[in-house]
């Protein structure tokens, strides 16, 4: 009993549905041949733009937060050195309201804040690394912030940094992928119609052979063959043609002895 009931519960058990690849017909399997190819070149050719686009945006990003830097860091090195607190002031400000920028400060050599464009200041940047150009990602109340860092007078006079928030920077580059991968799936759908319609036009003229050949086991010979193709398939009707008219011919033999 224990083993009749182990057969049974075993013999419950779902099997895997498994999809007959040779029951189907000619037209399925020829547009998810062309169908699986396309969506994955397709795939491929997404991660790739995908992949590339993101780092020449980064680049860009990267040129942009260090051009940004070293321009104040250039315009703000004569004021500081003159201790013009006001104009200093004033053109962090200027640099810190541009698109993007979290923010724009100077530290001296000893890294006390001489002027910042993000009031209050934030205690997450209050650091003391050197004085040399550098780039990384931080985090400023909560957000990334991708940050580059330029000495002024090869850090004599301190260090000038200037954040972008990293959230405006992912909005750029999500706003320049997706229209090319709106694209391109776009003609993954059209290659994908296209395949389909061109299987059906392919095996069309094996479906009228088929038809032929079912009406030749019919004894229906009346019935000819024209296949107007010079390929396998043409070669395939005009030997189907040869079978019939000879079947015909035979059979016309028999009736008359």
């Amino acid at each position: 009993m224990p083993q009749e009931t182990a057969s049974v519960e075993s013999s419950k058990v779902a099997r895997p549905i498994n999809i007959d690849w040779q029951r189907g017909g000619l037209r399925w399997k020829i547009s998810t041949t062309f169908g699986g190819l396309i969506l994955v070149l397709g795939l491929l050719v997404i991660g790739i733009v995908y992949y590339f686009t993101s780092e020449a945006l980064q680049k860009q990003v990267d040129l942009r937060s260090s051009a940004i830097a070293t321009n104040l860091a250039d315009a703000s090195a004569g004021l500081v050195s003159r201790k013009s607190a006001l104009e200093l002031d004033a053109l962090v400000a200027k640099y810190g309201r541009l698109d993007g920028v979290a923010y724009a400060f100077i530290q001296d050599p000893k890294g006390e804040v001489v002027v910042s464009s993000m009031q209050p200041f934030p205690v997450e940047l209050k650091d003391v690394s050197g004085t040399s150009a550098s780039s990384g990602v931080t985090r400023v109340r909560g957000k990334s912030v991708y940050e580059t860092r330029s000495p002024l007078l090869d850090g004599q006079l301190g260090i000038v940094r200037v954040g972008l928030w990293a959230e405006t920077i992912q909005d750029d580059v999500r706003s320049t992928l997706l229209p090319i991968i709106g694209l391109i799936i776009g003609c993954l759908a059209l290659g994908i119609v296209l395949s389909i319609m061109l299987a059906s036009k392919m095996i069309r003229p094996i479906l009228d052979l088929k038809a032929i050949a079912d009406d030749i086991s019919r004894g229906r010979l009346d019935t000819s063959v024209s296949i107007q193709s010079n390929d396998e398939v043409g070669e395939l009707g005009r030997s189907l043609e040869r079978m019939r008219a000879s079947l015909k011919a035979a059979m016309i033999r028999l009736n008359r002895e």
